[in-house]
């Protein structure tokens, strides 16, 4: 039998896409398109529901979801930190229920930011930029607010030097780091983290071309949810890259001291 799958958000840009993927793979059943004018009930029926909806209304349709015994793929920025401990709070007395939430389903925004972990506790000044199409209602983006959190907790409670962080210009402090939102025609998503060091900068940039970015990321996440058990956040958690950072080095040698302590050679 065929799983069964509702996406809440069905009309907008990438609730097509998912919509168009689900309709293409033998193994899946698009069987509720659900729009802000669906009545609740609507989608009851699927084994999943994607919520690709509004930050809005995206906790509601979870919540639903879950109380129907839905897994549940949320692709819908808005999660912040203290939204997930709630929903990861109630996972934990429903041992059956599954969650994943991905706040990019880009391969190469994922891998950015990963990347952007491993350089964190090399550099105390640190800044990010996104940039995304006009018609994108929030800000930060839910990529960038993840790369801000992932990136303060690489570097284990060493604070980020961030100064005049008070003035507007400054951009919106998210784990302590600075976070700039652009909102232009003609820009899919970009996002840019920025690295300052003594006498050097180092930038990890990903740009998104085209929706065409996200169809990888989606069929992983979707045939990832039927095993999955409690709360996933990330791509990197469905693709396995959590696991090349569980052991990350001691906090003597994530450090600029010790990257040149024992190597003459790494002055020059």
């Amino acid at each position: 039998m065929n799983t069964r799958v509702a996406v809440a958000g069905a009309t907008g840009r990438l609730g097509t896409l998912i919509c168009d993927i689900v309709d293409a793979d033998p193994a899946l059943d698009l069987v509720a398109r659900i729009t802000s004018a669906s009545a609740p009930e609507t989608g009851a029926e699927a084994d999943i529901l994607v919520d690709v909806s509004h930050p809005d209304a995206s906790p509601d349709i979870v919540s639903r979801a879950l109380d129907r015994g839905q897994r549940v793929l949320i692709g819908t920025s808005g999660w912040s930190e203290s939204r997930l401990e709630t929903l990861r709070a109630r996972l934990e007395s429903e041992p059956d229920a599954a969650v994943i939430v991905v706040p990019n389903f880009s391969l190469g925004s994922v891998l950015g930011t990963t990347l952007a972990r491993v350089a964190a506790p090399f550099f105390d000044a640190i800044e990010i930029i996104e940039a995304h199409h006009p018609g994108k209602v929030d800000s930060p983006s839910g990529t960038a607010v993840r790369t801000a959190e992932l990136v303060a907790a690489a570097r284990q409670g060493r604070p980020v030097d961030a100064p005049f962080a008070d003035q507007p210009a400054r951009g919106e402090l998210v784990a302590g780091i600075p976070v700039h939102s652009l909102r232009l025609a003609g820009v899919v998503a970009k996002q840019e983290v920025r690295f300052g060091g003594a006498g050097e900068v180092l930038t990890i940039t990903h740009d998104t071309h085209s929706s065409e970015a996200y169809r990888a990321g989606i069929r992983a996440a979707l045939a990832a949810l039927p095993a999955a058990r409690g709360l996933t956040v990330g791509l990197d958690g469905v693709l396995g890259l959590d696991r090349v950072l569980a052991d990350p080095a001691s906090p003597e040698a994530a450090s600029p001291e010790a990257a040149t302590a024992d190597d003459p050679g790494s002055r020059a």
